[in-house]
């Protein structure tokens, strides 16, 4: 843990913007680490500054605060911005997981509640990557007046698992746009995650760990090979994903296979307000398919939901085209206040 704290320091070294980090405490003694970034260059008297509805970033299955390095300040330009560490993730708390499905979800989703009410914000624009998506969702299904907006990057959890010899008839699909085939990471992790916990690999590759990391997933240092001409993030991935196994326990209780929630999104995304608006980005060399963002747009027909491509991005979309990521999500924060 103290190496995990001192790449994490080198990576956001690179911040410029007003920067507080700290453990937020929940009752029940688990502490979630949270960042709060804000623009050091407006400085208005606080009764003269009119008040930003805050950004909240929710990161993805074996990620923490580090990886919105691209983009933390730029989307605190204007309005507050709150990223944490999911708990059983990064440096927060790695308590026991149930092995159920439902009370999994429902501990990561009191978790995030938990620590919406210790930090005291009133609502929020809610951003989840991956897993952070999925769980994002269910919170704002459960907590919908605390969510001013529902962003939703390259979710998840969403498409129901398609029953064996069952085939989708040509022509009446909604893909539209062919997805790439499993990157060999994700199909490291699936041969290895009805066996053991998904991150097992890693850890039991002990020193060779962080090789491992690099050979296994190269793309993450390409990423951020402009701020760090060093394995940094790598290292930084490695850590995350090398302390005692808390997190992954319970997205292992919430998964039929990598690919698969067992309690899939699609079934309860009708239980979000209508009012609430939801913009879902998927990158458009992805592995996850992009068109159960045109089925939640079915669902939730008349309602403020859209769906937007970036273009020559890939799962971590927020990464590989970060200018265009956050002008979609600025844009998408500009328009709630």
């Amino acid at each position: 843990m103290s190496l995990l704290k001192s790449t994490e320091a080198k990576v956001l070294s690179c911040i410029q913007n007003e920067l507080w980090s700290r453990f937020v405490t929940l009752p029940n003694q688990d502490r979630i680490w949270t960042l709060t970034l804000t623009n050091k260059t407006a400085h208005k008297p606080l009764e003269q500054a009119p008040k930003k509805t805050p950004l909240v970033m929710v990161h993805g299955f074996g990620g923490g605060v580090g990886l919105w390095i691209r983009n933390l300040d730029a989307l605190s330009h204007s309005r507050p911005v709150y990223a944490f560490d999911l708990l059983g993730f990064g440096r927060s708390s790695r308590p026991p997981f149930p092995t159920d499905a439902a009370l999994a979800e429902e501990q990561f989703v009191n978790s995030m509640e938990q620590w919406r009410e210790s930090v005291g914000l009133e609502n929020m624009i809610l951003l989840g990557h991956s897993l952070g998506g999925y769980l994002a969702t269910s919170y704002a299904i459960q907590h919908p007046s605390r969510v001013s907006h529902l962003i939703l990057v390259d979710p998840w959890g969403f498409p129901e698992h398609p029953q064996p010899g069952v085939e989708t008839p040509a022509g009446q699909g909604p893909e539209v746009v062919k997805r790439p085939p499993l990157p060999r990471w994700v199909k490291a992790v699936a041969s290895v995650v009805s066996l053991f916990n998904p991150l097992a690999v890693i850890r039991a590759a002990g020193p060779w760990g962080p090789g491992l990391v690099n050979r296994l997933r190269p793309d993450f240092k390409r990423k951020f090979e402009d701020l760090f001409d060093d394995d940094t993030m790598t290292e930084y991935i490695y850590h995350c994903n090398a302390q005692t196994p808390s997190g992954e326990v319970g997205f292992r209780a919430m998964s039929e296979s990598l690919g698969w929630a067992k309690r899939p999104m699609l079934q309860r995304v009708h239980l979000l307000p209508p009012s609430m608006p939801l913009t879902m980005l998927y990158g458009s060399r992805s592995w996850v398919d992009s068109a159960s963002g045109d089925k939640v747009a079915q669902i939730r027909v008349q309602t403020a939901t859209r769906t937007v491509m970036i273009d020559d991005a890939s799962h971590h979309v927020y990464a590989d085209q970060p200018m265009e990521f956050n002008r979609v999500v600025k844009n998408i924060c500009n328009d709630v206040d």
